[in-house]
């Protein structure tokens, strides 16, 4: 049999994946770092000052935009 290119890629194991990743919160915190390295960054007014909401929304400080992590 054939060896699966698919099954065999390079990457992360699963329980390196789950180490780094295993967590809501831990997704959470590694969205927030790809999207805004150097910290929150408002898509439309581009202010840095914002704050968390209740639903997991951003709102920025100067213009009120929201946006989530997944926008």
């Amino acid at each position: 049999m054939a060896c699966n290119p698919i099954q065999f890629q390079p990457g992360l194991s699963l329980p390196a994946f789950l180490e780094q990743y295993g967590t809501e919160a831990q997704c959470r915190a590694a969205l927030y770092q790809y999207r805004w390295p150097k910290g929150f960054v408002c898509p439309d007014c581009g202010n840095t000052t914002g704050c968390q909401l209740s639903r997991g929304l951003y709102q920025c400080h100067r213009c009120h935009h929201q946006t989530s992590l997944t926008a």
